[in-house]
């Protein structure tokens, strides 16, 4: 077995999922000759070498995809969630509901209906108090009508 083949499964082990047995073939491909007990100590500090290693990569990946969003102007999560909170703020203060409209509008509405109600009835009143105009009042005819 060639370096080149050692340093290509020692590579994958850093990036790919080290299971115990590529460890223990891994560790034994690395020292042939040696003990049991070397062996299995060697797997055990690939598997944690290769956790590690995954998990620096795994957080360096991280970092770079929020950098490249940051500098596309991406959203992220955490912009969302604040301008959604500031937005139920402004509605609060504004007296409005989660749909839009106003707290008030219903209260509103039912007082106006009220108020067309008093008007309505008001002008009825008054309407019949005053006799209808254009009948045949005598009072309301004009003196030169009634002559000649």
């Amino acid at each position: 077995m060639s370096r080149l083949d050692d340093m290509r499964r020692t590579i994958e082990g850093a990036v790919g999922n080290m299971t115990p047995e590529r460890a223990q073939k891994l560790a034994k491909s690395f020292e042939p000759n040696a003990a049991k007990e070397q062996v299995a100590k060697t797997a055990a500090d690939i598997l944690e070498w290769s956790q590690r290693n995954r998990e620096r990569l795994t957080t360096y990946i991280r970092g770079e995809i929020a950098r490249q969003m940051e500098q596309t102007g991406v959203a992220t999560r955490a912009d969302l969630d604040a301008l959604k909170k500031r937005v139920r703020e402004l509605e609060r203060a504004a007296g409005m509901t989660a749909s839009g409209r106003k707290k008030a509008a219903s209260a509103k509405r039912s007082t106006a209906k009220r108020s067309t109600a008093k008007r309505s009835t008001a002008k009825r009143s008054a309407a019949s108090s005053t006799p209808p105009s254009g009948g045949a009042n005598p009072s309301s005819a004009s003196p030169s009508d009634s002559g000649s």
